[in-house]
């Protein structure tokens, strides 16, 4: 190794992150438990005000979870039994899950190998008579190709839900994310770009009529309270969660920098070491479009290996996702097999997340060497 600097690195260190706004989290917090009003209320109604206004959105919805974001969406939209929804079949499983959660059937989709998001073309190929709905996936922070995709459901009639659960803060073509769809679901699972401190989500929407929906089916279809016009969910948020996520959105942007000054550190030092010959970057899929890296994932053979010998030097990594979610044992039914979707299956068997965290100065210098290290005692330098 070039350094002689030895350190653990994690994928991301929430512990600096809270160091720096511990007071104004704990100020905000104990304003929660001072007014005793744990569900719902002004923090939540604020955050919801605050995240529109970062995002250009009309509304925004506080629910549960990013899980919950999803779902309350397509209900919303009327999507159930009978109806199928396109989904990438590369991203985290809650995509698929409120599809068949709500009776529909997710229809797997393959990605560009470039940006890891489903494409157009796919889409297209896929569309039959019972399609209803698209949810396009901004995965790792980069926004699908939104204008070719909501080309294609204007043609065809359908809905589209964005998950951007990965995703808040980037733009596409100088749009943010959660103004192309009809809904937009957020998480804010603590290690998101802007994480709480357990559980919880929103969705953004344009729509006063879908806006008005939605909060309802957050708690359990009411509307005034007790005289229930549907069957809805126990969705709602806390407001300490509110509280916290109010203190960190006032950093978003910062966070957001400095995850980017990260990733061009990489991309700079990989190139010059000449690893970006051994492994694919992460690239930038449209021009005048900004990723915001909730991981860094590059991809690079014999990863398995790779991860095992970073790991034994301190280096934390994280393979998102090891198995695609056609050829996961709960969708066996739908009959799918393995060549179906093939870049997203040579995706699985390459892709690793390195450590990528606004605070990281010395750490990037250090995952760089190992990553090195591990490919040339891997090629047998």
């Amino acid at each position: 190794m070039k350094g002689e600097l030895t350190l653990e690195v994690p994928l991301l260190d929430l512990k600096k992150q809270y160091d720096q706004i511990k007071d104004e989290v704990q100020e905000a917090i104990n304003d929660v438990l001072e007014s005793t009003q744990y569900i719902m209320g002004e923090h939540v109604e604020k955050l919801e005000e605050e995240i529109a206004e970062y995002t250009n959105t009309k509304y925004a919805i506080g629910v549960a979870s990013g899980t919950d974001a999803l779902l309350l969406s397509l209900h919303a939209l009327d999507i159930g039994p009978g109806d199928e929804v396109i989904i990438p079949t590369f991203t985290f499983f809650a995509t698929a899950g409120v599809v068949s959660r709500l009776g529909a059937t997710p229809v797997f989709a393959d990605i560009d190998p470039v940006s890891f998001n489903i494409t157009a073309e796919e889409i297209e190929a896929k569309i039959t008579d019972k399609t209803k709905a698209i949810i396009p996936v901004h995965l790792y922070g980069q926004p699908a190709e939104m204008d070719k995709i909501m080309k294609i459901a204007k043609n065809y009639d359908l809905k589209v839900v964005e998950d951007a659960c990965q995703a808040i803060g980037a733009e596409y073509k100088g749009t943010q994310v959660g103004n192309f769809g009809d809904t937009t679901a957020l998480s804010f699972f603590p290690s998101k770009n802007l994480g709480g401190f357990g559980d919880g989500g929103m969705v953004l929407t344009n729509d006063k009529s879908l806006a008005d929906r939605l909060k309802r089916l957050r708690v359990h279809g009411a509307e005034p309270k007790y005289y229930h016009q549907e069957v809805g969910y126990n969705s709602r948020l806390d407001a300490i969660q509110a509280a916290v996520l109010r203190v960190k959105l006032k950093y978003l942007d910062e966070w957001t920098e400095g995850r980017q000054r990260v990733a061009n550190t990489y991309d700079k030092l990989f190139k010059e070491s000449g690893l970006d010959e051994e492994i694919v970057l992460p690239e930038k899929k449209v021009k005048n479009s900004t990723h915001v890296y909730h991981q860094y994932v590059i991809r690079v053979k014999n990863r398995d290996e790779i991860q095992k010998k970073l790991k034994n030097n301190g280096v934390s990594t994280a393979i998102y996702y090891p198995r695609p979610l056609h050829l996961q044992e709960c969708y066996n039914e739908l009959g799918y097999k393995r060549g179906d979707l093939p870049v997203a299956e040579k995706a699985c068997d390459e892709v690793l997340a390195l450590p990528i965290d606004p605070f990281f100065t010395s750490e990037i210098v250090f995952v760089s060497e190992n990553l090195e290290k591990a490919i040339e005692i891997q090629k047998g330098v």
